[in-house]
């Protein structure tokens, strides 16, 4: 398909919220064992009932390397598309494309952004990231979409979240790292987004969930469940390094208007207690050379925000702790008309993320 040489905005192309209608969703399958223990067995399994739960209510794509193919297709539903995809880890929503939409027209095309593995030599996870940097290129092909390539211009498709109408929301900690794109000022990063995406306002939260290994994607911190209304992860234990992180974001928020002049409202969506890696966990993964090591101890970066926007429907981790329920609840309130399904999110936690899917947009 062609590679276009202008930019999405110029061309009527803007970036719809995830609760806009999908015409189905791409995942990518884990393996490597330097990052998903006992070979990526128990996150394949995890994979598995992701996909199930999604296919409910729209189709999944899975990629998967040559390698994995045959297993894949024999653990996967029947209902899952299976395509081969190389790529050097499973998270599709930051190296696949951001999908934008021409009202008008009701064309569908996809941006490929730069990824550089959250950071690339200066913070980046693993080395190397070349097949992951191909991925938006290929998805778009697949699914016969125009794309625009952002060469050099380095952004992960989880540090943003559009409303629809104009206004996006990342964070500072995540787009102005020295990582990314060190040689853009704030004002020359906003101009990129609006070039690409179409939208008029940028509201900048300042951190993301504590020891987030992304350097603090807001896909994972805050989402837009309506324009005008984002849920925000949240604690009440002010002894907690997270709650300060929070109530500054809520602030920020709270003291926002968006790009229609609407006062954000913020709903509290509370956080799982801490979660950290036991040692059968950690012994599970290979200790390799340029990949970030999973040890004893650590932190993971657990949060209910990183749920998947389905058609008529909420897929959301779960992690056997108290406020799961409590979870359900805050979003079956927040999006009403939605089913809310849960699926056991720890071993994808263990490799350093949530439940990772992106969307294609419905033409008109």
């Amino acid at each position: 398909m062609k590679r276009l040489e202008t930019v999405p905005a110029a061309d009527g192309f803007r970036m719809p919220g995830e609760f806009e209608a999908h015409v189905g969703c791409w995942m990518l399958w884990p393996e490597r064992p330097d990052n998903w223990r006992l070979g990526a067995k128990p996150a394949q399994a995890a994979f598995v009932e992701v996909a199930r739960a999604i296919s409910r209510f729209e189709p999944v794509t899975m990629g998967v390397s040559a390698a994995q193919y045959d297993n894949a297709v024999n653990l996967l539903p029947d209902d899952v598309r299976v395509v081969e995809l190389s790529n050097n880890d499973s998270w599709v929503r930051d190296c696949g494309p951001t999908f934008v939409k021409n009202d008008a027209t009701g064309e569908v095309r996809g941006i490929d952004w730069t990824f550089n593995a959250w950071g690339g030599l200066y913070d980046g996870l693993y080395f190397p990231w070349d097949r992951d940097d191909e991925v938006a290129r290929k998805i778009c092909e697949i699914e016969r979409r125009p794309s625009y390539r952002t060469d050099g211009f380095v952004l992960e498709g989880g540090s943003i979240h559009s409303d629809g109408e104009g206004t996006l929301y990342t964070t500072e900690e995540c787009l102005l790292s020295p990582g990314r794109n060190p040689e853009l000022t704030r004002e020359e990063i906003e101009g990129k987004l609006r070039d690409h995406l179409g939208i008029e306002k940028v509201v900048w939260l300042k951190g993301g969930i504590y020891l987030d290994e992304t350097t603090g994607h807001v896909d994972n911190i805050c989402c837009v469940a309506r324009p005008g209304v984002v849920l925000l992860a949240w604690t009440d234990d002010e002894d907690d390094p997270q709650y300060a992180i929070s109530k500054e974001n809520h602030d920020l928020l709270l003291a926002s208007t968006d790009a229609r002049g609407r006062k954000v409202e913020v709903v509290k969506l509370p956080l799982p207690k801490p979660i950290h890696i036991s040692a059968e966990e950690s012994k599970g993964v290979d200790a390799v050379d340029g990949t970030l090591p999973r040890l004893e101890g650590d932190r993971l970066a657990a949060s209910y925000v990183n749920f998947y926007i389905a058609n008529g429907g909420l897929v959301v981790p779960a992690f056997g702790d108290a406020n799961d329920a409590v979870a359900v609840e805050v979003l079956g309130r927040a999006f009403p008309g939605r089913e809310v399904v849960t699926v056991p999110a720890r071993e994808i936690l263990l490799g350093g993320g949530n439940i990772h899917c992106i969307t294609q947009q419905q033409p008109a």
